[in-house]
This record gives C-alpha cells, structure tokens and sequence, in this order.
C-alpha cells in the first residue's frame, strides 16, 4: 500500500542553463494550437522524473551529453518544441516556431542510486535540485516549452527530469517525444513515429455548437472550507493482492470490469469519506481523463499515428457525500462508468467549441470535492531508454490536491502493479490511507458504515 519514502539530503551542482536548439536548420513559422490545447486549465507545466542505473556496457559515454545531442536531433523532427508560445487575439495561443530551444541543464549530485531505497516512486527526494525552476522560466508564454535536467549519480546512473507547457502535449505525446529521443540516442537517425501537427481537427467547428452536458466546467454546489492545511504528497502501490481484495467488494457480474475503473471507483469513496465532508448533501464531482487516441473516444478516421497535441476530455461523475459513501462500492463504479461512456469523438468536439463559446471555462483544481483521474498505464513512459536500459521508475514527480494519477510499477519483489499519486492535507491523508487498510483487510463491505464519516 503505501510507499515509504526515505529522510535524505544531498547537494546538486548544476551548470549554467542553456538552450539546446535544433541540430539543423527548422522552419520558422506560427502554428495554431487546437481548442483542446489552448484551454485554461491547461495553461500549466507538467513535470516527470526517470531513474536509471548504471549500465558497465556504457562504459565511456556520459548520459548528459547522449541526451543532448539526442534533443538537439530530435528537435529537428519536433521543431515547434523549440519555439515560445504567443497569445493572439481572444487569447488564442499559438507556436512562434523560432528555433530559440528547450531549455537545458548539465549536473551532478553527490548521492548514489541506493540511497533512494529499493522501491524508487514520488514524492522524490530533494525534487527541486534535480528539477530546477530556472528563475523567469516558467511562465506558459514567451518561455521555454520544455526544460530538461540531467543529473548524474555517484554510482554511474542519472536522473533524467523534465518539465512541460501542458499547453502543448498531453502525457501521450510527451512519451512519443520522449521514446523519439530515445531512439536518436540509441543511434536511429530519426524517431521511430514521426510527429504528426494537425491541431485542426481537434479546432472548433464553424459554427460552434455545443452538444453534450459538461458537468466538469461546471462549479460544485458545496462550501468549499479547504483554505489553511498543509498538504503532504503519499504514493500508494496497488498490486494483485490488493486488487482482489477490491474485486471482493463487488458482485461477481463486475469480473469483466477493468481494473481501472474499478480501482477509481474505489479510490475516490475512500477519499471522500477520509474528508469528513460536514454536510452529507454536499455535491462531489469525479473526473475521469479518456483519451481520443483510443477506446470509445477515438476519432473516426482515428487521429494519424504520431499526433503529439492535448487529445484527451475529462467528463465527470456527480453524486451526494451521502449517496456516494452510503451506497456499495457498486454505485460509485456504476457512476463512474457511465461518465467514461460519455467520453466520445461528438464529446470531444463539443468541448472544443465550449472552449470558443464560453471563453475557455477552466475546471475547479481548487475545489476539495473535485477529482479528476489520470490513468497513465499505458502512455509509454516506462519504454524510454536512451542507452542504458528501462527506467527504474518514470512518471510524474507528485500527486496534486484534485488528482489521482496512475503509473505502472513493479516494485522490489517484482510484483507488477499499478502506482497512485496522490496529494491531501496531512490529517485527511491519514484518514485516507487507515480507510484504505481497513476496507482492504475485510472481506464484507457491509462492515464498514456510514457511521465512520
């Protein structure tokens, strides 16, 4: 269940950043964003951290000078990485595709890989020496896209750490980046998907026109009383037997439910009930991200393989703390199941014209009865090897006050599982993680009552 992170320091000394640019001249041009990037609650960095060992094969290379080289050649392929985005008129955001570069920084940190214990997950020790905020770079306009940390190890592993402009990649076209760069590293000559732009058809139509409920842009009806507390960042690893002891909670007709959409379900009433929500008709909403690459959502022709832009909508499930905490795990998976279902190829255009209708509405973060779901199982971050071999871990750095967020893992044991991050204030993250060892120790539901909120 949950991962103990272990109590360390240690010193990075990092040289000058600089701005890596394309290895060979790149067009310079402006190109627009879609309707889906250039929404609000996108307007935001995302940040990823990888772990790798030391490899004896890789004796004489130095990983801070493979990677540059990498980017810089895959820049060319990826030229609008090494652009700035500009705000044009209504806000709309555009690539100034201008070759000034990503943002690069060469380190060294006086610890080894072992330090950071067996089991190698978020919260990351000393995160903000391996992932510097460069003063003045971390605005979404007119500074770098993308900025990337290479901080090499006592032992001959690194840390390779990146941070993104949300606005220009959902975490798919950030690992097709990623694995692009890996690929030049391992000596192709060219990424093995080629980018693909065409951020048109993700554009609103002429007319705009509205066609589905979006109850995730929608403001929940409850007081919102979660101003003061200090939030602490927890990783909790879900494996097969925890699974099975979640499958248990539910009727044998459920078997063929995924496990996703089971552990969401179950994760999302053992949050609201460690809340202790006062008032039990408080309205709590459930966003779950379904992405148009694939499943019901996909596109119909689907997007081209190597479309590297923001593809994903988040419908939500709505329910009473009462109603959501009272009821069996059924009801919250049903709910839950049902707003996936919406998620759909007219779902994802009709948000694309809100955002042009309603001037970019941006989703509640803030709210404590907001949860919104990221499952990135499947987004290819674990594949990334530049040379020597598959990351220890790979994936987000931290969880986030109205996330959840899903990262495959095979622990120390090599039992394979999935990885939840997530980030609560520090009494509610105690609640959450005894309501998790309590429900995950019985075998009859009906044992834990509503009586505990």
């Amino acid at each position: 269940m949950a991962l103990q992170t272990p109590s360390l320091t240690f010193q990075v000394r990092r040289n000058p950043p600089e701005l890596v640019t394309p290895a060979n001249p790149t067009p310079k041009e402006l190109k627009l964003l879609s309707d889906i990037d250039d929404q609000t609650s996108l307007r935001c960095h995302i940040s990823l951290v990888a772990f790798y060992r030391h490899d004896p094969s890789m004796k004489g290379k130095d990983p801070v000078e493979v990677i540059r080289q990498a980017l810089s050649k895959t820049l060319v392929f990826y030229y609008p990485f090494a652009g700035r985005l500009r705000e044009g008129p209504n806000g709309k955001l555009m690539v100034d595709c201008n070759g000034e570069g990503v943002m690069f920084i060469e380190a060294d940190a006086d610890v080894t890989l072992d330090k950071f214990g067996v089991d190698f997950h978020p919260p990351i020790p000393c995160l903000d020496q391996l992932l510097y905020n460069v003063p003045g770079s971390d605005g979404v306009i007119n500074c770098p896209i993308l900025l990337i940390q290479v901080t090499r190890l006592q032992c001959g592993g690194f840390i390779f750490a990146l941070r993104l402009n949300h606005s220009m990649s959902d975490a798919i076209g950030l690992s097709q980046f990623m694995n692009g760069m890996a690929d030049i590293a391992r000596g192709a000559q060219k990424p093995s998907i080629l980018p693909v732009w065409h951020r048109e058809l993700l554009c609103a139509r002429d007319p705009p026109r509205i066609t589905c409920i979006h109850h995730e842009y929608q403001k929940p009806q409850h007081d919102n009383n979660n101003d003061n507390f200090i939030l602490q960042h927890r990783s909790f690893f879900f494996g097969p037997k925890e699974f099975a002891a979640i499958h248990r909670l539910l009727p044998n007709h459920h078997s063929k439910s995924s496990t996703s959409d089971i552990l969401t379900a179950f994760l999302w009433r053992c949050r609201t009930i460690a809340l202790q929500p006062e008032n039990p008709n408080h309205e709590f909403r459930l966003l779950y991200v379904v992405n148009a690459r694939y499943g019901r959502c996909s596109f119909n022709p689907p997007l081209p393989e190597g479309f590297y832009g923001n593809a994903f909508v988040s419908p939500a499930a709505i329910t009473t703390v009462e109603k959501l905490c009272s009821n069996p795990l059924e009801y919250a998976l049903g709910l839950m199941k049902k707003a996936k279902n919406e998620g759909t190829e007219e779902y994802v255009h009709s948000v694309a014209d809100l955002m042009v209708i309603k001037g970019r509405p941006s989703y509640f973060y803030n709210d404590i009865g907001y949860l919104e779901v990221s499952d990135l199982t499947k987004a290819g971050f674990k594949d990334v090897d530049f040379g020597w071999g598959k990351a220890l871990y790979s994936g987000g750095t931290q969880g986030f006050l109205s996330t959840f967020m899903y990262v495959p893992y095979t622990n120390s044991k090599g039992v394979e599982g999935i990885l939840v991050l997530s980030c609560l204030p520090i009494k509610v993250m105690d609640r959450f993680e005894k309501e998790l060892n309590d429900i995950l120790k019985t075998k009859d539901e009906s044992q834990i009552l509503w009586s505990r909120m």
